[in-house]
């Protein structure tokens, strides 16, 4: 008799157990729902030939991901079970050997893995953004500066120049050119493209479009100390009529982006304001690149290069008192 009262009672602690991680799992899954029920998720949510790409494969390789993982987990689960110390009947055979089974277990994980590494391969290099946009539209050149802590967007063709947003015509190649006079940064517009990094001294290239009129948000992927997390901009994708018009409305703004405005611009500064200049110097991304290319210079240039060093710095000595950081 008290061996079927122990034999029932572990049963009915294995449902509960069972029960118990169920009512976890689903409280999970709701949590989850609940908290980005009405948020959207730019990265599923593409406005670009690049970024739908990018979602394509982001959906590609987890659906692939996927038929391994899931079948592992209910075997897991069906194995614990099976075999549990309350089953008497399940037959333990240590040496069992079946050369079928084993090659089935081995070789399907191993296919998907080289599919998926085949996959990733050819859209690494269909994704690489230096490749510009086929299209019969001329491209719109955007030089963007990662300052301190703002963003700094030059249209060198348009003669303007605007911080922390970035008007863009829709259904063309923008081609953008982006650089740092600042500690390194990343460039990322989730609905557009994936994220660039911009370093002081470099110039790299990120290339996209947009198919659709609307705002889409753009953030610094790249979150080092104060002031990063705050560094967001705007993208406004518009009509070429409504493009033009901006440029129109634009060209005879009072506020003209010379290389000594551009100084003031480039002190450290959380402000979110967003503002409109008139270019004046056009050479002005070529000579924020070369600050940094050369030993000889101004003073100005040096000493710029030095408070950015500080910060730099400061910024490396944060991350080495965390625990487990060090550079």
């Amino acid at each position: 008799m008290p061996r079927v009262v122990n034999k029932r009672s572990r049963v009915l602690f294995r449902i509960i157990q069972v029960l118990v991680s169920v009512g976890i799992a689903v409280l999970g899954i709701g949590s989850l729902i609940f908290v980005t029920h009405g948020h959207p998720i730019p990265v599923l949510q593409p406005a670009g030939i690049i970024a739908d790409r990018q979602r394509d494969l982001i959906l590609l390789t987890t659906g692939l991901g996927v038929l391994v993982v899931v079948p592992v987990f209910i075997m897991l689960f069906f194995i614990a079970w099976k075999y549990r110390a309350g089953n008497e009947n399940a037959k333990y055979e240590p040496d069992y050997k079946n050369t079928w089974v084993e090659a089935i277990w081995w070789g399907i994980p191993c296919f998907i893995i080289l599919v998926l590494g085949i996959i990733t391969g050819i859209a690494t290099h269909k994704l690489d953004p230096y490749q510009p946009i086929d299209s019969n539209k001329d491209p719109v050149t955007v030089q963007v500066v990662a300052l301190q802590w703002r963003w700094l967007f030059i249209y060198p063709d348009q003669d303007l120049a605007t911080i922390d947003y970035m008007n863009i015509p829709k259904d063309t190649p923008i081609n953008l050119e982006i650089t740092s006079d600042a500690p390194m940064n990343s460039f990322w517009v989730p609905a557009l493209a994936g994220q660039v990094y911009a370093m002081s001294g470099m110039s790299t290239q990120l290339h996209f479009d947009t198919s659709k009129t609307g705002s889409y948000n753009g953030v610094s992927a790249n979150i080092r100390s104060d002031g990063f997390s705050d560094m967001t901009f705007k993208v406004n994708s518009m009509s070429d009529a409504d493009f033009k018009a901006w440029v129109g409305r634009s060209s005879g703004s009072s506020d003209k982006l010379t290389y000594d405005r551009y100084k003031q611009l480039a002190v450290p500064n959380t402000s979110q304001k967003q503002s409109t200049f008139m270019l004046v110097n056009e050479n002005l991304y070529n000579q924020i690149i070369e600050r940094y290319m050369s030993s000889s210079g101004s003073s100005d240039a040096k000493s710029d290069k030095s408070n950015t060093t500080k910060d730099s710095s400061n910024d490396s000595m944060d991350m080495d008192s965390m625990p487990g950081m060090k550079m």
